[in-house]
């Protein structure tokens, strides 16, 4: 008798469905990539370095969802609200790509912008953003005083400096004011120009703040990094060739494309660190309690060549403190 109780038991238990084997494998978190810009994207594949390095797998472990819209503001607009309406985990803006992700308000959103994100409306403190947005500014105003001091040491007999700003640019004012007060404790006139312009589309305002620049005549240019300035850096980088003007950029790209020098935080180093802040959302953090970050590296980079052709010799003591120079 116990022996048929025993086989009909098994014989059960066989007949049972094999749940642990039946189970889907669980689906991956999804992040959406918004961005304004093309591909190939440098900050995305510092992002996805930035998830490597935390253990995920893309398409494994996490999968990414792209969307870049070229420079065109209706492509940009419709991605965000596409990502408004989708399942995924989070959303990770990319600079300017910020202000059309406003319509994702169910969704935690990581921005890393250059500008104020309290003024711009992001958030309620830096310490505590209060809403479905966090992530990183570029924003430092000792760095804005630092690039005073800096254009100065390059070029000694720098007496006028152009600070040509961008209005529309959240934090704007705050950073003027920084660069006022470094220019003048210096002895040097600074001649604000300002234009208001959405880095899409052409540039009638920005051409129109170089022309005042040109017509002014100062000794050299800085010019605030943001998303007008940086869409239209190679054009900035020759003007002040052709005026002769030394100038100031705010992050190495600018240098790169023919700036004479910049100093600011590194921004791939930002999206990399983006990483961090997602991995923290999908474990269960909340944006509204992540703090927004600042930079605390910045890099200094010095183009020789654009030294060269405006007939400048940087001094070797400023060469030397470079964390890159441009031969």
């Amino acid at each position: 008798m116990l022996a048929r109780r025993t086989l009909l038991v098994g014989l059960a238990t066989a007949l049972l469905p094999r749940r642990a084997s039946a189970q889907k494998p669980a689906t991956p978190p999804r992040i959406g990539w918004l961005s304004a810009g093309s591909e190939p994207d440098l900050f995305l594949q510092a992002f996805r370095e930035g998830l490597r390095e935390l253990g995920y797998e893309e398409g494994r472990t996490v999968v990414l969802e792209t969307r870049h819209a070229g420079g065109n503001l209706d492509v940009l607009s419709a991605a965000a609200a596409d990502f408004a309406r989708s399942q995924v985990a989070l959303v990770v803006a990319a600079g300017i790509a910020a202000r059309a992700a406003r319509v994702i308000t169910d969704i935690p959103v990581l921005f890393a912008i250059s500008g104020d994100p309290v003024e711009g409306g992001w958030a309620k403190t830096l310490s505590r953003p209060g809403g479905n947005f966090t992530g990183s500014t570029f924003m430092s105003l000792e760095v804005a005083g630092k690039r005073v001091e800096l254009l100065k040491q390059a070029v000694p007999r720098v007496r006028s400096v152009a600070a040509l700003s961008n209005t529309d640019h959240p934090g704007e004012q705050s950073e003027l004011r920084a660069t006022e007060a470094v220019a003048q404790s210096l002895g040097i006139k600074l001649v604000y120009v300002a234009f208001s312009q959405s880095p899409f589309g052409s540039s009638p305002e920005l051409d129109k703040a170089l022309e005042t620049i040109r017509r002014a005549q100062p000794d050299a240019m800085i010019v605030f990094p943001e998303g007008a300035t940086f869409a239209n850096r190679a054009h900035l980088a020759r003007f002040a060739v052709a005026q002769r003007l030394p100038s100031m950029f705010g992050w190495s790209e600018y240098a790169v494309a023919g700036g004479l020098m910049s100093y600011g935080a590194k921004q791939r180093d930002i999206y990399k660190r983006l990483a961090v802040s997602a991995d923290k959302i999908l474990k269960g953090a909340r944006p509204a309690e992540l703090p927004i970050e600042q930079p605390t590296t910045f890099e200094l980079v010095v183009n020789l060549q654009t030294a060269r052709a405006l007939g400048l010799m940087i001094p070797e003591s400023l060469r030397l403190r470079a964390d890159r120079v441009i031969e």
